[in-house]
């Protein structure tokens, strides 16, 4: 279960989530294959209902429904963080950024870096070249500064509602 959004729809919803929706996220978050009867037993809806919420909070980019793959398994060899700095307007960088197939995640941040992301690449010749012949000459790109991970010691989407 992700809550990124790689298209348009916003993922900081300002709209508040009710306990159910929340109760529903859970149960996806601990298997998103789990079965909407199932779902609705856990928090008292009926099928139907746990389907239109479902799609609801789809629809609106308050979750995705994913497969979370060990990227060394499905042959993408390097990943990193990068933190860009930024001349100007954040926007048009960002989105330039969220463009790229091999970024898979782009926040703006405060701090030492006015955005970072997460890269994905076959190898390290392919995080050179996406670096450096398209990150960094970016219009409004000023800098990067990047951390090679060298081993994935956790990666999960569990972290429930709270």
């Amino acid at each position: 279960m992700a809550t990124r959004s790689a298209d348009s729809k916003s993922v900081n919803s300002t709209q508040p989530i009710d306990a159910v929706s929340l109760a529903i996220i859970e149960q996806l978050q601990e298997d998103g294959r789990r079965p909407y009867a199932a779902i609705g037993k856990a928090v008292g809806l009926s099928e139907a209902a746990v389907r239109q919420r479902v799609q609801k909070l789809l629809d609106q980019g308050v979750m995705q429904i994913v497969a979370v793959t060990d990227p060394l398994t499905v042959g993408f060899r390097r990943q990193a963080m990068v933190g860009v700095n930024v001349d100007g307007d954040l926007d048009p960088v960002a989105d330039a950024l969220t463009a790229m197939d091999e970024v898979e995640y782009v926040v703006v941040t405060a701090g030492s870096f006015d955005l970072l992301i997460e890269i994905v690449c076959e190898d390290d010749d392919h995080l050179l070249e996406t670096i450096n012949k398209r990150i960094r000459t970016l219009p409004g790109v000023r800098s990067t500064e990047s951390f090679v991970y060298l081993k994935l010691r956790k990666q999960t989407y569990t972290w429930g509602t709270r």
